[in-house]
């Protein structure tokens, strides 16, 4: 290798690194965060396509145009998660319950090959020593679990034992301790389920 050649290396590499340092920065946190498998898709498709620009396999103006399209398709899936019309269960994936009222969910274990000793130490991750005060234990589309525990086995908080960090929950929520409807983070369309499942 000369060096002219080494020196385009370096002008390619640095081209592309701006590049798709303006496209990650276009897409937002989410592309670096929590991987969902789509996420997961998209930056093994800029890697591969980086690669290729920045050893001259592709010429630049095609690799780019290839990036910004990658770009725009991550883009477009993130517009149709947040508007809700069921592409995100498409393409992110939809949450997998393992564990349901204090037992082990066979199906959803098997659809996320989780054996127990697997859903134990993600129980064991948030501080569950039984896993009968788990109502639910669900995987989310990015791989990890969240856990739903009975209302009796919740830990009190300092509102249930200060009675003026009380009075600061009743203004903020009201005197109802039932969340509305909107608020609730485990209904079945919270988790993209049918009706039924929850039972």
């Amino acid at each position: 290798m000369d060096a002219k050649e080494l020196l385009m290396t370096a002008a390619r590499t640095l081209a592309v690194y701006v590049l798709i340092l303006v496209v990650v920065r276009a897409l937002g946190k989410r592309t670096v965060g929590n991987f969902s498998a789509f996420d997961l898709l998209v930056a093994l498709m800029l890697g591969e396509l980086v690669d290729e620009m920045i050893y001259g396999d592709v010429r630049f103006i095609q690799g780019t145009v290839a990036v910004v399209t990658v770009g725009a398709i991550a883009y477009a899936d993130s517009w149709l998660s947040y508007w809700d019309h069921g592409m995100e269960a498409v393409l992110e994936g939809k949450p997998t319950m393992v564990i349901k009222k204090g037992e082990f969910h066979r199906p959803g274990m098997r659809q996320e090959r989780m054996n127990e000793k697997d859903v134990l130490a993600a129980l064991r991750i948030h501080g569950v020593r039984d896993m009968r005060e788990v109502e639910y234990a669900l995987v989310e589309h990015d791989g990890t679990v969240s856990v739903v525990h009975y209302d009796w086995a919740e830990p009190p908080t300092r509102a249930d034992v200060d009675k003026e960090m009380a009075k600061e929950r009743r203004k903020v929520i009201g005197d109802t301790e039932e969340p509305p409807p909107a608020k609730r983070t485990l209904t079945a369309r919270a988790l993209d389920m049918q009706p039924g499942e929850l039972r």
